[in-house]
């Protein structure tokens, strides 16, 4: 029982993968590129998702 107690909530950043997957391949289709918009949407959602658990870390 070392651990030390934290009750602060952890932040979730999986959503964004998910919208950035959804909106990309919604505009892709809006510009005749759904592969292209779809995997820009997820590097974009990864991004934003790896930066709020950078965050996350530095907050503990």
């Amino acid at each position: 029982m070392s651990e030390t107690e934290n009750n602060q909530p952890r932040l979730a950043g999986g959503i964004f993968i998910a919208f950035g997957l959804l909106i990309g391949a919604i505009v892709g289709v809006a510009v005749d590129q759904p592969s292209a918009g779809t995997v820009i949407g997820m590097a974009i959602g990864t991004v934003i998702a790896v930066v709020i658990w950078i965050m996350d870390r530095k907050r503990r």
